[in-house]
């Protein structure tokens, strides 16, 4: 399934198409309000017990990094945008709330930061564990790039990468 998206200024509304069940929605994405941080907060399941998160999520706020998915006036899904990655644009967050998971909103939010990318290439990164951030990368036609070992104990932290545009 896809969905599709209408940019127009600084918010998208994005139609998503029902996924194996009945899901039709108008949603909107934005750049987040510093009035969101506890809303993500309240849904962010380690940011429920982690000071560095909930300080994560307010300074990317405060940057103007992170992008909000709204879904009947309910901020439902986070993402993080900079470009802090050797001059290149990285996806460091993407969260999506647990009742509104597998409907499109992570690819739709995902699709946005692309848009929304300042450099030709996107990287993103992901535990190996993490099978359904990977299962969106390869639907959203991200390549491998790498692995880093040892950041924690669950396995390595696997690279994407998707070229957004070419540079002659």
């Amino acid at each position: 399934t896809g969905c599709r998206v209408w940019s127009s200024g600084t918010v998208t509304d994005v139609a998503l198409p029902g996924v194996g069940i009945a899901y039709h929605t108008r949603m909107q994405i934005r750049a987040a309000a510093h009035s969101d941080a506890p809303l993500i907060i309240a849904f962010d399941e380690v940011a429920r017990t982690s000071r560095e998160r909930v300080n994560f999520i307010y300074s990317v706020i405060s940057a103007r990094h992170c992008y909000v998915a709204v879904d009947k006036q309910q901020v439902v899904a986070y993402g993080v945008l900079e470009h802090n990655f050797f001059q290149q644009g990285f996806v460091s967050m993407l969260y999506v709330s647990t009742p509104h998971r597998r409907k499109g909103i992570g690819s739709a939010l995902t699709q946005h930061m692309e848009s929304q990318c300042k450099t030709p290439k996107l990287f993103t990164s992901t535990d190996e564990s993490n099978t359904a951030m990977r299962a969106l990368l390869a639907k959203l036609n991200y390549e491998p790039s790498g692995a880093i070992e040892g950041l924690n104990d669950t396995g390595p932290e696997l690279i994407f990468a998707k070229q957004l545009r070419y540079t002659g």
